[in-house]
């Protein structure tokens, strides 16, 4: 009697945990031989058999995981919604871009208008205020937390300054409490980019919920994934319909993918100068994009959404791990610290070299490097020194030194759950070993 497709579903979940205890089984550390990356993908069977489940229904656009998806994360962050994107760059694409439309009235950001944010930090921070015409206002970073350095919002104040972009570096947050106070007494549009923060707390509650908006990014290297994908978050009601009409390439209509007449009167809609009538699946009330994940992603990001707890735990614990570790090279190194009330989900370890120190940090990164241990800049260093802002209008508020040191001196290396504890001593003993070296030779 052939089996049903419960009962088949039933035996691949089984062949693909069998498969997944084979090929993805845990191989012996070798100190030297094997990477110590920075970041990774960490997963077990349940990924993958949710992954073929999926793709089982052959259901390729958004569909039932990414329903539960969104639930489960907006529940998470205690917010109404959660849109669903093909990666962080794109949610703060979309993030920004929402702010900009016309039906905000006079609140909407419009061509000329200024946004306060760093430029010690990731170009798809930065890029989206650029393609929709805001002039970003660059003010300079901290040393040791590498967030803003909010002294200066003041001075990056003028009649044309609408929004405030900052991401929590590296899961530190930044001054939650002074931007967003700034932000409300001047009448300003603040926006979260949480893509290395997710399960960061700022005075006891999460970061990216303090702004009108909050972005989250799934690639591999972060807190959770879905291979690719990313995430607008926001309370508010008529945001959550512009972005999702933007996201849905601009279409005035928010059926999901495969359904139809949600509204009641598909056929009835006069909009525009259209004909009444006409049809409002292709009515189009804003410039979008189709930025949609699969279903397929989705699914994987609900089983992961599950290991968020152990993985913040996991985060945590190898930061306190190497910061103990050391303690005792502060004289070498900038250690990282947390910024006053919170408790970050670190998503790496920045170190910082002392300009005063026996050695560059181009010498130290090459012998980590050459041992198999993976490190990274602090993204673009200084964007406004990067080729690709060459042409771009942009205000800057003194002289960046901090952000300039940052380019200069500062990297940082993992702190993702794949690591194992063989893997961090065996980073703090050859960073230890380096610095013994330089300073004897």
């Amino acid at each position: 009697m052939p089996r049903t497709p419960k009962e088949l579903r039933e035996e691949m979940r089984r062949l693909v945990a069998e498969y997944h205890g084979i090929v993805f089984r845990e191989r012996p550390f070798i100190p030297g031989k094997t990477p110590v990356p920075v970041s990774g993908r960490v997963f077990d069977e349940t990924e993958i058999q949710m992954l073929v489940d999926s793709s089982l229904d052959f259901w390729l656009t958004t569909g039932r995981f990414a329903t539960q998806f969104k639930k489960e994360f907006s529940r998470y962050f205690g917010l109404k919604h959660a849109l669903l994107v093909n990666s962080g760059s794109s949610a703060n694409l979309l993030a920004v871009t929402t702010l900009t439309s016309t039906t905000l009235g006079d609140e909407r950001l419009r061509p000329g208008d200024e946004a306060i944010t760093v430029a010690a930090g990731f170009p798809t921070t930065v890029n989206p205020l650029i393609q929709n015409g805001i002039v970003p206002v660059f003010i300079d970073v901290t040393t040791g937390t590498y967030n803003a350095d909010v002294s200066q919002l003041e001075a990056a104040l003028s009649p044309r300054t609408r929004l405030i972009i900052f991401a929590h570096t590296l899961g530190n947050p930044f001054d939650l409490a002074t931007v967003k106070a700034f932000a409300q007494q001047h009448d300003l549009w603040l926006i979260e980019d949480c893509c290395d923060a997710v399960g960061s707390l700022y005075d006891g509650h999460l970061v990216g919920t303090d702004g009108d908006l909050a972005t989250v990014s799934f690639y591999p290297a972060h807190h959770i994934t879905m291979g690719e994908g990313g995430c607008v978050l926001t309370d508010r009601d008529d945001l959550e319909k512009i972005a999702g009409s933007l996201k849905n390439w601009g279409r005035d209509c928010w059926c999901m993918p495969g359904a139809s007449n949600t509204c009641g009167k598909r056929f009835g809609w006069k909009l525009g100068s259209l004909p009444q009538g006409y049809d409002h699946k292709y009515i189009y009330s804003h410039v979008g994009y189709n930025l949609k994940l699969t279903d397929m992603q989705a699914a994987v990001g609900c089983a992961q959404l599950k290991k968020l707890p152990q993985f913040t735990e996991a985060r945590r614990k190898n930061f306190r791990t190497l910061k103990e570790g050391l303690k005792d090279l502060e004289k070498f190194l900038m250690l990282p610290e947390a910024t006053p009330k919170s408790d970050p989900c670190w998503f790496g370890f920045l170190l910082g070299v002392r300009e005063d120190a026996p050695f560059t940090r181009h010498e130290l990164v090459a012998h980590l490097e050459s041992r198999m241990i993976a490190t990274r800049m602090l993204f673009g260093g200084n964007l406004i020194r990067q080729p690709a802002y060459a042409d771009t209008k942009y205000r800057v508020i003194g002289d960046l030194r901090n952000t300039d040191y940052a380019m200069n001196n500062v990297f940082w290396i993992g702190v993702y759950p794949g690591l194992s504890d063989e893997m961090l001593a065996f980073v703090l003993e050859t960073i230890h070993d380096f610095c013994t070296h330089a300073t004897h030779a």
